[in-house]
This record gives structure tokens, C-alpha cells and sequence, in this order.
């Protein structure tokens, strides 16, 4: 069963609920969902609880994304059953994504699991802009804390558990065939020390909007439709850019293993955009059943006549049989 996102089930549009003082908090503001539709309650800046602001034009959850398990009801609100293992895929459940300082993020996810994870929360996944701009900070610098990097700021010189686990030993690499997906979303990978920290552990790795992990610790998947993730994880933040502008580009939208994970945007231009085509898809969907129900009334109707047709037919031959026995008999 493919995972589902609120947009696939809830035929309903994001309800406006209010402003706050200041234009830039309005706009933000305008996007909060109604009650049980997703993050309803905003802090100072506009944002949903746990979600910074990025310059008053969206906002992005401070920590990197967990994730929690359950139903979404048919009012809407997403009903949880129990937190997600942040070693484990996510394929074929319904989970939601918070942002809490503390949790081990969500690894092994890929990016359109994580961008229902994101709906379901109320939110949706950061565009690359949007996510490069946060992790620059309000003077763009390359790593969040600085323009050069400092050793044990961030969590992105841990150890290599892939090689600790699937290697001859020594740390050594293993051989090429034992880069399999299975085992490259082994639950042991992020469980050993020295891997994934949760969420804020590494305190100085934070940028000028108070947004924690951007750099290191797990791959962010961002909304680009090829698949994209950014930022670098525990054991790489150079190989394909430094810092900040670090990005994954090799692998299609449903790669997951070990080392990716996700957090989400919230409201702005991009939000409207992506209800917009959410509303689309809605009426699409609408106009698709209401021709499929009309067809099939239709085709109901044409073989209600034909069984009556039918039933008229069957009718005639008895009669022709009884007259044809009437006449031998006389």
C-alpha cells in the first residue's frame, strides 16, 4: 500500500483562520489550516509552533523530521497511533512529520514519502531556494555558524557504520556488491554511536534564524521533482559542496537508505502554488467521477431497455409457440 498524504484523501481546501499584526505575519498566518487540517497554532512570528521565519516570507521547521504513525480521519485530523522508528522505511504506512528537538530524525525515507509525511502534517516540502536561503542565514554565510568550517560544529565527521558492518575490517570499504538497497537501509547503520544525533544535539549548529542540523547530521530532501537532497549527513558535508550548498542529485525521488531524511516549508508564495494545484487536482478528480458516475447511469439505463427488449422478444415466442399449437390442434 502506498503511503498517503491528507491531499490525496481530504477533499477539502486550506481554511483562512486569521492574521496577526505586521503584513509579514498576516501572509504567514493566512496559509494556518482550520482545525485538524494541520498546524494550527502560530508563535510570535506567524509561524507554526516549532517553525521558524525566514524573513517573514515562510517558515521552516527548526529541527530535522521525525515521524509518527496513524490514520487520517475523515475529518481530516491525523490520528496517531504511535511514533515511527527513525531506523526503519516508512513504505506502506501513514506517518506525519514533527519537528522536536531530542528525536532522532527520519532516515531511510525518500522524497515523496517525505513530502506526504510533510502534508500530513499541514506543512509541505522546502524548495531549493527556499532551503539553500535558510541555511545561509540572514547574512549568507556557506555553513550555517560561518563562512569557514570548524571540526564538531555540526555532526558531519562521524564514523562509517556501512564500512563497520559490510566491510573486511579495519574500517575498510566493503566490496561493490555489497551496496545493495537492502543493506543500504539496514536499521543497525543509524543506530551505532557516532552516526545520526537527534535533533539540536549539536547545539552551535545553527544558523542566524535559529534553524538547527541544516549542515550534517542527515540529508534533506527538498520538493524538486528529479530528486534532490541537501546539506550533507554525518560523514559527508564537501563531496558534492560545501555546506550549505551541498546537493545530492544522482539518485530519482524514490531513493531512500540510511543517511536521508527531510524537514518541511510552510506558507509563502510557494504554499499558494502548491494548494493551487492541490485545488486543481481536486476538481479534476471531481469532474473525472462525476463523468464515470454519468456513463455508468447511462449504460444502467441502455441495459434496463435491453432487458426489457429482451424480456418482449421472449414474450412473442411464447405467444408464436402457443398459436402454432392451437392450429394442429384444430
Amino acid at each position: 500500500m502506498a503511503q498517503r498524504s491528507l491531499s490525496t484523501l481530504l477533499g477539502t481546501p486550506w481554511v483562512r483562520v486569521g492574521s496577526a499584526g505586521g503584513l509579514a505575519v498576516a501572509a504567514l498566518v493566512g496559509f494556518l489550516p482550520g482545525p485538524g487540517l494541520g498546524p494550527s497554532v502560530a508563535d510570535a512570528s506567524g509561524c507554526p509552533a516549532g517553525m521558524a521565519s525566514i524573513d517573514g516570507k515562510f517558515c521552516i521547521d527548526r529541527y530535522e523530521a521525525s515521524t509518527e504513525e496513524g490514520e487520517i480521519l475523515a475529518s481530516g485530523k491525523f490520528k496517531v497511533s504511535k511514533k515511527h522508528s527513525p531506523y526503519k522505511p516508512v513504505a506502506g504506512l501513514t506517518v506525519k512529520a514533527v519537528s522536536i528537538k531530542g528525536r532522532v530524525p527520519q532516515g531511510y525515507i525518500d522524497r515523496d514519502e517525505a513530502e506526504a509525511a510533510c502534508e500530513n502534517a499541514g506543512k509541505r516540502l522546502c524548495t531549493d531556494d527556499e532551503w539553500i536561503e535558510a541555511c545561509k542565514g540572514k547574512n549568507p554565510t556557506k555553513y550555517p555558524y560561518g563562512d569557514d568550517h570548524e571540526d564538531g560544529v555540526c555532526n558531519d565527521s562521524g564514523v562509517s557504520s556501512f564500512n563497520l558492518l559490510y566491510g573486511p575490517g579495519n574500517n575498510q570499504p566493503p566490496e561493490a556488491s555489497a551496496y545493495t538497497r537492502e543493506n543500504m537501509n539496514d536499521e543497525r547503520l543509524n543506530e551505532m554511536e557516532g552516526t545520526v544525533a537527534p535533533s539540536g544535539k549539536f547545539s552551535k549548529c545553527k544558523n542566524s534564524y535559529g534553524v538547527f542540523d541544516m549542515v550534517g547530521n542527515l540529508h534533506e530532501w527538498t520538493a524538486s521533482g528529479g530528486g534532490t537532497f541537501r546539506g550533507g549527513y554525518y560523514l559527508d558535508t564537501h563531496i558534492n559542496g560545501d555546506g550549505c550548498d551541498y546537493r545530492t542529485t544522482a539518485h530519482d525521488h524514490l531513493y531512500h537508505d540510511y543517511s536521508t531524511g527531510f524537514r518541511c516549508c510552510y506558507g509563502g508564495d510557494e504554499q499558494k502554488k502548491v494548494d493551487a494545484a492541490k485545488k486543481k487536482a481536486r476538481e479534476e478528480k471531481a469532474s473525472k467521477d462525476d463523468k464515470s458516475e454519468a456513463h455508468v447511469t447511462e449504460a444502467s439505463k441502455s441495459g434496463g431497455g435491453d432487458v426489457e427488449k429482451s424480456r418482449g422478444k421472449k414474450s412473442d415466442k411464447k405467444k408464436g409457440k402457443k398459436s402454432k399449437r392451437k392450429k394442429t390442434e384444430e
